[in-house]
């Protein structure tokens, strides 16, 4: 099983069609590298791990329920983009929906759930310590090298075009919780909640402090007495995911029905996509 995390493909091809086309969207630009990505992950993997799975975001996600500052800055540094926003997310998600109507693959899209919740569910659900059915995660995101707690997941990176290791899932698992992810707006166990949002500092956790904490997880039974710390897990911890949204994913992953080659060379023919034409039978 192959699964794709649809966001990061589409968001590293429209970041290269804005820097080549001087921050304007060309929609049918962004489509034929979207596409094209999908084609050439199928042909480059399917024959080791299988059939793609395409996850995809939702909005509104449920870590907002638990932590409203949750990613809250990005709104922030969008504002100060050179960009149109709204132009990319428009293009964005009418691409998102003719991949959901007219691929031959399975795609999935979960209410208040995140790409990060489907893939790792299905890993869990999938994944096995001494072996199993090969599962690989399209993706560069970070957050995934804990589920190579699983000896049959892999990582491969489309933007560093390399597969990434992680020796001690568990234990980086532990380190993220701690430290937390910037990128994501959620501080290290430490700091203010809202010090992102703010503007202000971390509060640094240094070598030492990161050894102590580590140590007191390990010695006292996982229990930190620290509420950051409790939400941090819940936030990144993907085993952690509510369990009505395990259910609908696993659901979906079993019952959804696939698109045809049919649906999507008519795609292609009304976009004039001609180069995907004569490629359909890699698709």
């Amino acid at each position: 099983m192959i699964l794709v995390d649809l966001n990061q493909v589409m968001i590293s091809n429209l970041m290269m069609n804005l820097q080549g086309n001087q921050g304007a969207v060309d929609e049918s630009l962004v489509r034929h590298m979207v596409f094209n990505s999908l084609r050439m992950y199928k042909q480059k993997f399917s024959n080791k791990y299988g059939d793609l799975v395409v996850c995809c975001d939702d909005k509104h996600y449920w870590r907002k329920d638990i932590f409203p500052y949750y990613k809250a800055s990005r709104k922030t540094d969008r504002a100060k983009s050179p960009y149109d926003w709204n132009e990319i997310f428009t293009a964005l998600n009418n691409i998102r929906d003719e991949i959901k109507e007219n691929a031959p693959y399975k795609v999935i899209q979960v209410e208040h759930a995140e790409a990060d919740d489907i893939i790792g569910t299905i890993c869990h659900d999938k994944g096995m310590q001494l072996g199993g059915d090969p599962i690989l995660i399209l993706s560069g995101d970070k957050d995934f090298q804990q589920l190579q707690e699983y000896s049959n997941v892999e990582q491969f990176s489309p933007i560093l075009k390399k597969f990434l290791k992680c020796n001690n899932p568990t234990e980086y698992l532990l380190e993220h919780a701690i430290k937390g992810d910037r990128g994501d707006g959620i501080p290290n166990i430490l700091s203010e909640p809202d010090v992102f949002v703010n503007g202000g500092r971390q509060k640094p956790v240094t070598k030492k402090k990161m050894s102590d904490m580590k140590n007191l997880y390990h010695t006292s039974n996982g229990q930190m007495w620290n509420d950051r710390f409790d939400i941090n897990m819940q936030l990144v911890n993907l085993s952690l995911v509510p369990d009505n949204i395990k259910t609908s994913v696993l659901e979906q992953l079993n019952s959804t029905i696939e698109g045809s080659r049919r649906k999507l060379l008519d795609l292609f023919i009304s976009k004039r996509m001609n180069i995907m034409i004569e490629s359909i039978e890699e698709f």
